[in-house]
């Protein structure tokens, strides 16, 4: 008994100590990244979704995917706060192609996270903002061609939520943000925080590189499928990315699962399948999957 103790003090002192350099190597990135977001939330976000409706008027287009896309990572909102929005938009007659991209680009970033995504390097951060923005463009395109002359989107029942960020002093209505933020990002951070350092602790470099890095191909397959299941908020997988980049992992491996992650959170997915339909819901789902696959082999190739 006693040397079962003695065994599992080892293991947790192992763990409190990658535990505790992740935490400080990934913890100001947290903050600030929670500072800006709710800043952005609280005093930006209308000023945002009103440059979206402004649009509706102007004659530009196919070409209007990209300042769509644009304001979409620009949008600190989430996918269940950004379908009602988009239910607005599309009763105003929004294009729907305008709206795909918009709403893609809404899963996969928001200012906050791409602070977050700063912690990996400025590589990593640019394969991100630059893949993203190109599969909200993309999806927009897609829907241009193929559902130019009917509507992909089912919001019937979708009403524009009433805004949280309401109490009359600024001071006090950016803090009430500030804690819904670090309540709804903080478990999810340090729960990536504790498996990254079950990964260090457990999983060696070599396995790491032979299941994300060794065969390119392979890598970004598995990073891919892994992304499916294990994403859940994207502040808790950062510490983990960090340490699979470290121990090997590709950076074309890395953004299929920054692809795969968002796309496919289950709370995501419930949203989309209730304005997708079924048909339409796994098409989105195919596209999400091949596209990330491209994507991490393409830029395995020009990184390599």
């Amino acid at each position: 008994m006693s040397e079962l103790l003695r065994v599992l003090r080892r293991e947790f002192i192992y763990l409190w100590y990658y535990s505790e350099i992740q935490f400080r190597q990934i913890f100001v990135y947290w903050i600030i990244g929670i500072a800006v977001g709710s800043f952005i939330s609280v005093f930006a976000r209308e000023g945002i979704h009103n440059l979206f409706r402004r649009m509706q008027g102007k004659a530009w287009g196919l070409f209007g995917i990209i300042p769509a896309c644009l304001l979409g990572i620009a949008s600190p909102l989430c996918m269940y706060g950004t379908i009602p929005v988009a239910a607005s938009f599309s009763k105003q007659g929004m294009r729907h192609d305008w709206l795909a991209s918009f709403m893609m680009a809404s899963i996969f970033l928001n200012p906050q996270l791409i602070i977050y995504t700063t912690a990996l390097g400025p590589k990593v951060l640019a394969v991100r903002v630059l893949t993203c923005f190109l599969c909200g463009c993309t999806a927009g395109l897609l829907i241009h061609v193929f559902y130019r002359d009917r509507s992909f989107f089912d919001f019937s029942g979708f009403e524009e939520r009433a805004s949280h960020d309401t109490h009359p002093n600024i001071l006090i209505r950016y803090l009430l943000n500030v804690g819904r933020n670090i309540r709804a990002t903080g478990p999810y951070f340090l729960l990536g925080i504790l498996l990254s350092a079950l990964f260090q602790r457990y999983v060696s470099q070599d396995q790491m590189v032979a299941l994300f890095g060794g065969d390119k191909a392979w890598g970004v397959l598995m990073a891919a499928t892994v992304g499916v299941p294990l994403y859940a908020c994207g502040g808790g997988t950062i510490p983990l990315l960090k340490e699979w980049l470290w121990e090997g992992m590709s950076i074309g491996s890395a953004a299929a699962f920054m692809l795969t992650g968002p796309a496919t959170k289950i709370t995501n997915l419930g949203a989309l399948k209730i304005v997708l339909g079924l048909r339409r819901f796994l098409l989105y789902w195919a596209f999400v999957i091949l596209f990330a696959l491209l994507t991490g082999t393409v830029v395995n190739l020009v990184l390599h």
